[in-house]
């Protein structure tokens, strides 16, 4: 394989390694701010924060599924690139052509990776008003 060839295939593996790191990050940010939202509920009682989770958590997925896109578009080009004759190495990093298959925004918000994290959480505020409300009539 020539240096060329394996020059791109490293700058491309470079960028899924960033967007995979920026996929962690999102799902950190957003455990430890709905975490903060909780605290702030029970301390204030009041559920007024627990519902500001329906606002940040689809926002948070979103963000988590575009970096997922943007790493499956970039492993899609990997592909290319590596099967691809070594005189027509360009170093080309427009990913944006991959558009098929899993490579949708659509397809990353289902992912196995991402939706249970996001449901769960989107869960835990109804499964605490309920507890609470549910609370308040058997005792």
């Amino acid at each position: 394989m020539s240096e060329n060839k394996l020059k791109h295939l490293e700058f491309i593996q470079n960028t899924i390694t960033r967007m995979s790191t920026n996929s962690f990050i999102i799902k950190g940010w957003t455990i430890t701010l709905i975490s903060a939202l909780f605290v702030l509920a029970q301390k204030d009682s009041n559920t007024t924060y627990a519902i500001l989770t329906y606002i940040t958590v689809p926002i948070f997925w979103y963000l988590n599924a575009f970096f997922l896109l943007q790493e499956r578009r970039y492993r899609s080009l990997y592909d290319d690139v590596r099967i691809k004759d070594e005189n027509l190495i360009d170093f080309s990093m427009d990913a944006k052509t991959y558009n098929a298959g899993e490579n949708t925004i659509k397809e990353c918000l289902k992912a196995d990776s991402i939706w249970p994290i996001y449901c769960l959480m989107l869960l835990i505020p109804l499964g605490i008003y309920l507890c609470e409300k549910l609370s308040k009539y058997c005792c």
